[in-house]
């Protein structure tokens, strides 16, 4: 006894075990246990349901909810139809971000097209920018009387009323989230293109090869494994979308899983909605691991050598002007005119008149009219709006600074455990968040702490169920960034410290931290950017004494006050682009490098 005592106290001395312990147990009950309780919920009958199901009571075991998703009389309605329109837009999507992503790749790669620079950095502003500001600036231009009630710009400046098809459903719903997802295609297969080994190209020119078959037999085989990451990739986030469906799908009743899932939680069938939840973790989770084991293959791959680097561009000759120009528009389109429909459409006070006389500022400083929005403050004098933005900033800091900080304990108790099995299950259970769709992670969180578990109080409608999602949610991004620092520090840097006698906090703040600052500090960054931009993931959770921006924007988009929601996205936008331009100012990082910026 006393020996076993001397070896935990001899393998708790070491910080790094210490630290991999606690991390093991917390992380265990906060992304494993989760995944039961909502479980036990699908067999579980809730307050909401006692009328539906006769003779229930609350806490009652029941098949219903099983029976009532996949074999009754509402199934095709409640699952079935919103899955294959799930599957529908997952698949178009991915086949619209593959065919513009990697066009615009290899036009930057691979041509003499002009203005490359301008065009790798433009070609992140989509994804940079929350889905939901193109699926807003869609319904700006596009929106139609018959459904939206006004004509949108496009109507008000040609007459032409635009079709339901094309203003609503799956058509906008697919380009919009397949030019969000574009640069998912652009940065993988643009970073194969740019360095691949010429001579392989080289050598087919030689043989005389025609441009087309070298494409088809040597480049596109080559790039195939980044082209089924980025298939995978742009499936699971199609899958899991929620605003850009519910704000293009929602006026025509086109239903997704996400937007069922929504409907069914705050209904009268929670345990339908945790059904769907569990049914798209699985998805998810399946997808997603089939990504990282295409990665792992990818490694055999040898495309980079220390031969000749030099890559034989087509020549576009007189194309040159005309095809960059049209993609450099294209690009200015989707990532500057949006901005532009937002500020317009937040100063026009009827909708759909665009005539200078109906400019105002009232949605911005008007102390609120009774016959405009139920006499709503403009955005600047509007405390609703200010308690928002201060839940979205308070809201975004903890997030970081829980998931920063516990991002660089996970790498430093990985990287020094590196290859036992407590490091491998670490490192997997901080990186699973990343695997479960947004709205499926909120939905298991409010099936776990909506009620009293063990010591901890019931959490729904507080800031704290928020915090921690969000910490847990978007703990991968830190967690990679610590990982990373960590293993491109050299042994030695520590071990001089310790020699010294330096105590290991002292070791952190004063040798570690400040020597990998820019990732670090990519580690804090990030997840504050994805929390004040994230809709999905809070939009379960939230209360009106929680609510923040994003969801603020939502419900004002439901009630049709859009200039209000057209302000508040420019809000969220700005904040969003001043902190990613500040994450590339500190780190050195930028996407955009290595392909053509």
């Amino acid at each position: 006894m006393k020996k076993l005592l001397n070896k935990l106290l001899a393998y708790f001395s070491k910080p790094e075990h210490m630290i991999l312990v606690v991390l093991l147990i917390i992380l265990i009950y906060l992304t494993i246990v989760p995944l039961f309780y909502i479980g036990v919920d699908t067999f579980t009958v809730h307050s909401a349901e006692v009328r539906r199901i006769r003779g229930s009571n609350v806490g009652d075991f029941t098949l219903y909810h099983w029976e009532y998703v996949f074999n009754s009389s509402a199934s095709d309605n409640l699952f079935y139809k919103p899955l294959i329109n799930t599957l529908l837009v997952s698949v178009a999507t991915c086949a619209f971000a593959l065919i513009v992503g990697g066009f615009f790749a290899w036009m930057v790669t691979r041509t003499d097209l002009r203005f490359k620079k301008s065009i790798s950095t433009m070609m992140l502003f989509p994804y940079i920018m929350p889905s939901w500001t193109l699926a807003m600036a869609w319904l700006n231009f596009f929106k139609n009387k018959s459904i939206g009630g006004v004509p949108g710009i496009f109507s008000a400046l040609t007459g032409i009323e635009t079709a339901d098809w094309f203003a609503y459903g799956f058509i906008p719903i697919v380009l919009v989230l397949g030019m969000h997802y574009a640069p998912f295609a652009f940065i993988l297969i643009g970073g194969i293109l740019r360095n691949m080994d010429a001579n392989l190209e080289e050598a087919a020119v030689i043989l005389k090869t025609s441009r087309l078959r070298i494409i088809w037999k040597i480049t596109v085989p080559i790039v195939m494994p980044a082209i089924l990451s980025t298939f995978l990739l742009v499936f699971s986030s199609a899958m899991s979308a929620f605003a850009v469906p519910s704000f293009l799908g929602g006026p025509v009743r086109y239903q997704v899983l996400t937007t069922q899932l929504y409907r069914t939680i705050n209904g009268v069938n929670p345990g339908a909605g945790y059904i769907i939840a569990s049914f798209m973790i699985v998805v998810g989770v399946a997808i997603l691991t089939i990504n990282q084991i295409i990665i792992g293959k990818r490694k055999g791959f040898t495309t980079v050598t220390g031969k000749s680097g030099n890559i034989s561009l087509v020549n576009l000759r007189k194309l040159r002007t005309p095809v960059s120009t049209i993609m450099l528009v294209i690009l200015v389109a989707v990532a500057v005119i949006p901005l532009m429909t937002f500020a317009a459409q937040s100063f026009f006070v009827e909708p759909g008149n665009y005539s200078l006389s109906n400019l105002s500022t009232i949605f911005w400083t008007g102390e609120g009219s009774p016959d405009i929005a139920n006499g709503e403050p403009g955005i600047l004098k509007n405390k609703y709006v200010y308690q928002g933005l201060f839940n979205s900033f308070s809201l975004s800091i903890v997030v970081a600074l829980i998931a920063g900080t516990v991002g660089i304990l996970v790498g430093y108790s990985v990287a020094k455990t590196r290859g036992k099995f407590g490091s491998n299950m670490v490192d997997r259970l901080a990186f699973f968040p990343y695997l479960i769709p947004s709205m499926a992670f909120g939905a298991i969180y409010l099936s776990m702490f909506s009620v009293q578990r063990g010591f901890i109080p019931p959490l729904y409608g507080t800031f704290a169920i928020l915090a921690l999602v969000g910490s847990v949610k978007y703990l991968p991004f830190a967690s990679r960034a610590g990982i990373n620092a960590i293993l491109q520090l050299g042994k030695e840097i520590e071990e001089a410290a310790i020699i010294l006698g330096v105590k290991w906090w002292k070791r952190m703040l004063k040798i570690i931290i400040p020597i990998q600052k820019p990732t670090v500090i990519s580690g804090y960054l990030l997840p504050f950017i994805s929390s004040m931009r994230e809709l999905a993931l809070y939009i379960l959770l939230v209360t009106p004494g929680t609510s923040i921006l994003t969801t603020m924007l939502f419900k004002y988009n439901e009630k049709g006050w859009n200039q209000y929601a057209n302000a508040i996205v420019l809000l969220i936008i700005g904040i969003v682009l001043i902190f990613n331009f500040l994450i590339n100012k500190v780190t050195g990082a930028s996407l955009d490098k290595g392909i053509g910026g």
